[in-house]
């Protein structure tokens, strides 16, 4: 048990946090309940905004944590976490005793047939954001029945703000990605049109905004403001859409051979349980509360022994994720050793 850290989840925040853990030379654990570490990232295609490849900041990861000799137990479901953050129950019972832990439970992505009237699992060719980054990792963007889309539609805000679904907190980053996502359809198929439909464009990051504007410059990419109210199969296998352009004031009807739906990151399901068994507060969204937004925002508020990293508390991105999983280590090791707190 001494100077074992268990880390809960093996995404970038979790192996972050464990590398630097393992540098302090504390033992870290990572928990995670998937059968292989990376998380989310293991999907994605290319990042934001520099268009790296998304391997290229997941590989490295993997070999630190091998190359580390970072103890990882995978296909770990972890169930509970004592309220004085001195341990953690997984599935079927066993605990593990630890000095103190790093929640990084990351998230869950909204799931997007709770949308019925967008026809996900209803009809062909209505996919997620998710699927589409798939489909960029195997470079065949295509219809069901195989063949290149002439006009593709992608909409923003699926499973975020939304009273109706419970989901009333902004996933941060479906903007830029659906602005990533249109340029790279237009890369792969020039030819191809393609409309994002938008509540609102929040470009927060450095570079976001530059990339929504090339992407109307440079790649031609139409985006309209209002949303998809109905979407219905055509027989000749497209898809007809019904949405407005709010911006003037009309309603509009649209065919296309895709609608990509833009799915919101959702709180992981394992939040609820940990929180109840380690006495854990929970934000309205369902994300983990901490201590404080601003000098504690990686602290449990409870005790002094639970932290927190990447998006346990909140949609976030990549490199903030990183950079949490690197604080929430030096906090843990502090609350160890004895050192100052911040």
């Amino acid at each position: 048990m001494e100077n074992t850290i268990a880390i809960i989840g093996g995404g970038v925040a979790g192996m972050q946090a464990a590398l630097t853990l393992k540098e302090l030379g504390m033992r870290p654990v990572i928990l995670e309940r998937e059968e292989r570490l990376g998380g989310k990232l293991n999907t994605w295609d290319r990042l934001f905004p520099t268009w790296t490849p998304a391997r290229e900041v997941l590989d490295p990861l993997l070999e630190a944590v091998r190359g580390a000799g970072i103890e990882v137990r995978l296909g770990a479901a972890v169930e509970g976490v004592s309220p004085d953050g001195r341990g953690v129950t997984l599935a079927g019972g066993e605990r593990l005793a630890a000095e103190a832990v790093v929640v990084a439970s990351g998230f869950d992505l909204f799931d997007a047939r709770l949308k019925e009237e967008y026809g996900y699992g209803i009809y062909d060719n209505v996919i997620t954001s998710a699927d589409l980054e798939t489909m960029f990792r195997e470079k065949r963007v295509l219809t069901a029945d195989g063949r290149v889309p002439r006009r593709v539609a992608i909409l923003h805000c699926v499973g975020s703000r939304d009273e109706k679904v419970k989901q009333n907190h902004c996933s941060r980053v479906c903007c830029i990605t659906g602005v990533k996502q249109a340029m790279e359809i237009r890369e792969l198929y020039p030819e191809c049109e393609v409309f994002n439909f938008y509540m609102d464009m929040r470009m927060f990051g450095p570079g976001y905004e530059e990339i929504y504007r090339q992407s109307q410059e440079e790649y031609k990419v139409v985006h309209i403001r209002g949303r998809i109210s109905e979407v219905s199969p055509t027989l000749d296998g497209r898809l007809q859409m019904k949405t407005e352009d709010t911006l003037i004031g009309r309603p509009m009807k649209m065919e296309a051979d895709m609608l990509v739906l833009l799915v919101g990151m959702c709180p992981a399901r394992s939040n609820r349980s940990l929180a109840v068994s380690g006495n854990l507060s929970l934000g309205d969204s369902g994300f983990f509360a901490a201590a404080d937004a601003f000098r504690g925002n990686t602290r449990c508020g409870e005790n002094g022994r639970i932290f927190f990293a990447g998006t346990a508390t909140a949609p976030k991105n990549v490199g903030e994720s990183l950079n949490e999983g690197t604080a929430a280590a030096w906090q843990a090791y502090r609350s160890v050793k004895g050192g100052a707190s911040w």
